[in-house]
């Protein structure tokens, strides 16, 4: 049997272009991509992997990626928590929702703490550590989101109400500037 052919088109019923199935119909959605993370704290401290794949390798981000099918939003976070820090979280609350249209992304952030001492490298980060607030290599963070997420984890531990964040005001998560460090200088 022949793959499918899929025509550009605007289905009945729907105001927005969709790939449609010439021969039966059917229509292939695309939906944004759901990214999982957590802030996670250790003694005052914040846990922070040097990311081994590209996007943006070499950089330091939080434990964060792609949820995957049939997994809650908190089993996804803990299990990239598992895969890049090789660390078990106990998860404390939403932290955040931060929408970066661009690449059609909805990130849920989380806070976590270590529920069992111990963290290493696994295979999609070079170097795992524990930062404290002044030690955090900010010029070497990897996105955006993770200067938000820092910055309203910040807000968080000052006694921020328990209500999620959202993108800082103006900010959909575009390129970072050289030397701009998005949503801690200006939160």
């Amino acid at each position: 049997m022949a793959d499918p052919s899929f025509s550009l088109t605007v289905p009945e019923g729907d105001d927005i272009a969709r790939k449609v199935c010439d021969t039966c119909g059917f229509v292939a959605y695309e939906n944004p991509k759901i990214v999982v993370g957590s802030v996670v704290r250790h003694d005052g401290r914040i846990l922070l992997c040097r990311r081994a794949i590209e996007p943006r390798r070499g950089f330091w981000t939080i434990p964060a990626g792609y949820l995957e099918l049939n997994e809650t939003p908190e089993d996804g976070a803990r299990r990239e928590a598992r895969e890049e820090a090789r660390a078990t979280l106990a998860i404390e609350r939403l932290l955040a929702v931060y929408s970066v249209p661009r690449i059609s992304q909805v990130q849920l952030i989380y806070r976590a703490s270590l529920a069992e001492p111990g963290f290493a490298a696994g295979p999609e980060s070079l170097d795992v550590r524990l930062f404290a607030e002044d030690e955090i290599p900010y010029d070497e963070l990897a996105f955006p989101s993770v200067h938000w997420a820092l910055g309203h984890d910040r807000e968080a531990e000052a006694g921020a109400p328990p209500i999620p964040f959202s993108n800082p005001d103006g900010e959909t998560g575009s390129r970072m500037p050289s030397g701009e460090r998005l949503g801690v200088d200006r939160m």
